[in-house]
């Protein structure tokens, strides 16, 4: 049967991961989180006290970072971070991260490098436009941000976590200005990607309406 590459962009806070995840598995595909991955990188340099305004500190440090994935959970240096990578701490910083130029072209290289045998549903926000412009199939979700501030904490406090929703909106909030405008890779939906409001939609629909595209892409002649 043929494999695709499955390209799921978006705000923060949408249900990407959790749907990708889903998919990956009903497909029997791998789950790549791209956002995890600039996570872990966040939590790295944050640990080593890095000044991340300072872009050459940054560049020095990135060969001494190694991020895989063991099933669904990452590892920095062989080290799972699932917990460590939700933290306060990361989530204010993760934006600042993810701008740096060296930074996205280290994790857009090692995202390539997982698809280039495809059978992969990868989501982030870059992932459709630029690491995988020719994906089969590309969606770009968003949602409300009243909704997104609340699974956001519901997901936190799954961790144990407890952050108020007021500072959880003002991080989305700024977070998507941030991912919005940075020069390189800024957040948007490609032109080809199909928009999936999860507003108002349980994740079981939206795993089930991805799923079903994605059927639709493989059994194209």
């Amino acid at each position: 049967m043929k494999k695709i590459v499955i390209a799921i962009d978006g705000y923060s806070a949408c249900g990407k991961s959790s749907t990708a995840k889903q998919v990956a598995s009903r497909l029997g595909y791998t789950f790549i989180d791209s956002g995890a991955m600039y996570r872990a990188v966040t939590l790295y340099l944050l640990n080593e006290n890095v000044n991340l305004e300072n872009i050459n500190q940054v560049e020095d440090h990135l060969d001494q970072i190694e991020i895989t994935f063991e099933d669904t959970s990452i590892l920095l240096n062989g080290k799972n971070v699932d917990t460590e990578i939700r933290t306060k701490a990361v989530n204010e910083n993760v934006s600042a991260v993810s701008a740096i130029s060296a930074v996205r072209r280290k994790m857009v290289a090692q995202q390539q490098t997982i698809g280039k045998n495809k059978g992969v549903v990868m989501d982030g926000r870059d992932i459709g436009t630029i690491v995988f412009p020719n994906a089969e199939l590309k969606v770009f979700m968003i949602a409300e941000m009243g909704i997104r501030a609340k699974r956001r904490r519901k997901e936190l406090l799954e961790k144990g976590i407890d952050e108020p929703l007021e500072s959880i909106t003002r991080n989305l909030q700024e977070r998507d200005e941030v991912d919005s405008t940075r020069i390189d890779s800024p957040l948007v939906k490609a032109e080809d990607a199909i928009e999936i409001d999860t507003t108002n939609i349980t994740l079981e629909e939206q795993i089930v309406q991805i799923e079903e595209l994605a059927k639709e892409k493989i059994n194209e002649n």
